[in-house]
């Protein structure tokens, strides 16, 4: 038999999630069937999703790069490269129906681990959030915060393609010069300004056509007071409000709302999921042009599942977070 360690959630996350609210476990797999897969773990993903979705104890959820040890099933024969929802484990048995298959002929010099971040998930939350909610057109100015984490990045990026001017708040000087070196117009460290409502007026004093949020809470609604007359808000996360204990009371959007008369919608990625091979074509493009760069966090050893979560959600990352098993 097959043994498997697995990440369970073990107490429910109270406030910001702590190093004892997860348990390491083992396990045996049962033998395959006809049709079945056994698969390891290469590299799995941390996201900020993972703090406000795990509502139950038991296994962690989360995706991961992975490869094929046993197969039952010929369309998925031995050493194939797959992407999976497993959850936070190191083997898992598949029926092959949850799989999906990586890009074709993905090139030997662009990391596999890339498939959970700027070439998947990741970069299609930012695709889809700009384009299609936002609405991009050139020449329009677009306003991003976390824009050094993993989604904000790649959205700034994005942006700059579709010839808008780029504005980006990052948590640390060093997130700025990443910021810089990405091709944003303009960069902050919003810890340190002495003003987040100056900042932002001094950066783009038009105001803002476009506002991509990951963060939400103080920023935001700092944020939609330098919206643009009919701007587009595509509302991505609320990182900033996912460890409160209590529900947070305000911030009250309808006054700009209403006189701005701005559009505001929240999304989840999986709406376009019937458009993923156009999104991941377009992504695999930009980087092999050099149009994006990426950035990977990566922290070595299945063992540090829980210590590099939180670290994540410290902010503690630049780019993607990704643990290799």
């Amino acid at each position: 038999m097959v043994q498997t360690e697995f990440w369970v959630l073990k107490n429910h996350f109270e406030g910001f999630p702590k190093l004892s609210d997860f348990e390491l476990k083992e396990a045996e797999l049962p033998a395959l069937n006809n049709g079945d897969v056994l698969l390891e773990s290469v590299f799995l993903s941390l996201d900020p999703y993972m703090r406000i979705y795990q509502k139950e104890k038991g296994l962690m959820k989360g995706s991961q790069v992975a490869r094929v040890l046993e197969s039952k099933d010929p369309a998925y024969p031995v050493g194939t490269l797959v992407v999976a929802n497993a959850g936070w484990t190191t083997r898992f048995v598949s029926s092959g129906k949850d799989l999906q298959r990586m890009i074709p002929d993905w090139p030997d010099d662009l990391p596999r681990s890339l498939a959970l971040g700027t070439i998947g998930m990741t970069g299609l939350t930012a695709y889809f959030g700009l384009l299609e909610v936002c609405k991009l057109k050139p020449g329009e100015t677009v306003l991003i915060n976390s824009a050094a984490g993993a989604v904000g990045s790649v959205a700034g990026q994005i942006a700059k393609i579709a010839g808008c001017k780029v504005v980006g708040s990052a948590g640390s000087d060093e997130k700025v010069a990443y910021l810089k070196d990405l091709g944003f117009d303009v960069g902050f460290n919003y810890k340190t300004v002495w003003s987040l409502a100056e900042t932002l007026k001094e950066a783009s004093p038009e105001g803002y056509d476009c506002y991509f949020d990951n963060v939400g809470g103080e920023f935001s609604s700092i944020a939609l007071q330098q919206m643009k007359k009919y701007g587009r808000i595509a509302v991505c996360g609320a990182i900033s409000l996912y460890n409160d204990r209590e529900p947070p009371t305000g911030s009250y959007v309808q006054v700009p709302m209403v006189l701005k008369e701005l559009c505001m919608e929240g999304f989840l990625v999986t709406r376009w999921v019937n458009r993923k091979e156009e999104g991941l074509k377009a992504l695999m493009k930009w980087v092999l042009e050099g149009k994006i760069k990426w950035q990977e966090y990566i922290t070595e050893g299945f063992e540090n599942m829980p210590a590099a979560f939180l670290g994540m959600l410290k902010g503690n990352n630049l780019g993607k977070t990704i643990v290799k098993v």
